[in-house]
């Protein structure tokens, strides 16, 4: 595991929230409590009703000083692995606490209706020579957990999910490695006065049944503007889905919320390489944000990493997906063979009902290595959010190597972009789908392409033999313009054969 593994997320930390008092609270180990579902919407009401109040969770100083390598020294413990050895689909391990992991969350055991605390005893864990030892005693908690379940054979208990790091949560596809991730919640993500960072504060797991192909997870969220209740069905595979029951309960007015956020890695690719100096081709989690709109329209827009932060809005009604995907799965793009971002996944969020009036944002924020998450994509609803108040939202998270689309459109999966004289820039984006098997040989397709500043000359477009799609290319006289947002599609006949491909270009 290398260290963006562990960082991804977790630099966020300080600024979490945690349970105030009055909240749910832990059971001794092995006392088991009644529990149901709307046990946590009712904590989560109840922790909104009342102030905020910041943890005091100690934890012992060695730990909160450990570094990333030796942090990577505590292991748990696999043959203490929850359900371990009852011939059930899924197993859970724990993370201990330290790093940039310190906040702890409490997490249960649910069976039957009743729940217990699943109590910390330091022989969980192994600890590499040199490392802090806890006391025999001690009761340090968990920064949180990974599920396991046979994805990639039938004999062997792959780690498919993690919830580790405020409210991030992240999983895999079959064959696939870690890669993006999801949060909870995200409030003021691009803000200038600064972000705030909602917690998991404590998750209670269903037991599962032998034969079932799923588990289910609750989680209470925590942060000083609002408190939340969850609700996750995971059910892995050759995709990996999570359905995800939220209901949101503000403290004060939230104007900046996140909804089915996801949070990725860019740092460059063949048409941004931002002057990277590196032997790989392309180094990045994701390539692009699709979207399918209310209006049935399915756009695709590259990412860039930026010199300046940057966040692009695309308003909506009833939004029917979005999400950060990686289009390009061939070894040949990335060259790495440690990351293996080619077995990265896209993660795709589709609403369940309908969102209302809002925007999905797309926040770019400038990066020089590829530790940093520096890509944010969620859907923020127009109309703010009031205390006193419930919010649901429900919606599917598919992480896999597809996505969502509509497969009688083309996809843009290739874009290059180099000068072209002294003051022109010459884009050249590939195009492929299955449905330009369908078309004559003798078909006549258009590229369409505008720009709301400069000017657009030179469009061409050809079948490319060697990808069996069609390449389009124009070139881009933005003309002193400090930013210019292109759009371009191919149409056949007048209609279009292809998704939106739309990008901002800047000097």
């Amino acid at each position: 595991m290398r260290r963006r593994d562990f960082v991804m997320g977790g630099l966020s930390l300080p600024l979490a929230a945690a349970l105030a008092r009055g909240g749910a609270r832990a059971q001794p180990a092995g006392e088991w409590t009644p529990f149901a579902a709307p046990s946590v919407r009712e904590m989560a009401r109840e922790l909104a009703s009342k102030p905020f109040r910041a943890p005091n969770w100690e934890l012992p100083q060695a730990f909160r000083e450990l570094g990333y390598d030796a942090y990577r020294g505590i292991r748990f413990v696999p043959d203490r692995a929850l359900w371990r050895g009852d011939n059930l689909p899924f197993q859970v391990q724990l993370f201990h606490r330290g790093f940039i992991f310190t906040d702890r969350v409490d997490i249960h055991e649910v069976v039957q209706g009743r729940a217990r605390l699943i109590r910390y005893a330091p022989d969980l864990f192994t600890f590499n020579e040199g490392l802090p030892q806890p006391q025999p005693n001690a009761n340090l908690g968990f920064a949180g957990f990974r599920l396991h379940a046979p994805i990639n054979r039938g004999d062997y208990h792959d780690e498919i999910g993690t919830f580790l790091g405020a409210s991030y949560f992240r999983a895999v596809g079959k064959g696939q490695v870690f890669g993006l991730s999801a949060r909870g919640l995200s409030l003021k993500t691009g803000d200038p006065k600064g972000e705030e960072f909602p917690a998991f504060r404590a998750f209670w797991i269903e037991r599962p049944q032998p034969q079932t192909n799923s588990i289910v997870v609750h989680a209470l969220l925590d942060s000083q503007s609002a408190a939340a209740a969850y609700r996750f069905t995971i059910r892995p595979g050759e995709a990996t889905v999570y359905d995800v029951e939220m209901g949101i309960y503000p403290r004060v007015a939230v104007d900046q919320a996140g909804i089915g956020t996801l949070t990725s890695m860019f740092w460059f690719g063949p048409g941004d390489r931002n002057n990277a100096d590196d032997f790989r081709p392309a180094v990045h989690d994701s390539d692009g944000l699709a979207i399918r709109n209310g209006r049935g329209e399915q756009l695709w827009r590259p990412l860039a990493n930026p010199q300046d932060l940057q966040i692009s809005a695309f308003a909506d009604t009833n939004p029917r997906g979005f999400g950060l995907l990686q289009r390009r799965r061939e070894f040949a793009a990335y060259q790495d063979l440690e990351a293996q971002y080619q077995k990265r996944p896209s993660a795709w969020v589709e609403p369940i009902g309908d969102w209302g009036e809002g925007q999905i944002l797309l926040v770019e924020i400038p990066t020089r290595n590829e530790y940093n998450d520096n890509i944010v994509a969620f859907w923020r609803p127009k109309e703010p959010f009031q205390p006193k108040r419930d919010y649901t939202f429900v919606y599917r998270l598919h992480w896999g190597r597809e996505a969502m689309l509509s497969a009688e459109l083309a996809a843009f999966t290739q874009m290059r972009v180099g000068a072209a004289g002294e003051s022109e820039r010459q884009f050249v984006l590939e195009v492929t789908g299955e449905m330009f098997k369908s078309l004559p040989a003798d078909a006549e397709v258009i590229g369409k392409v505008t720009a709301d500043k400069g000017q657009i000359r030179h469009v061409v477009t050809q079948p490319n033999p060697h990808t069996g799609g069609w390449r389009l290319s124009f070139r881009l006289a933005p003309e002193r313009a400090p930013l210019v947002e292109l759009r371009a599609q191919l149409l056949h006949q007048d209609k279009p054969v292809s998704e939106v491909w739309v990008y901002r270009w800047t000097p």
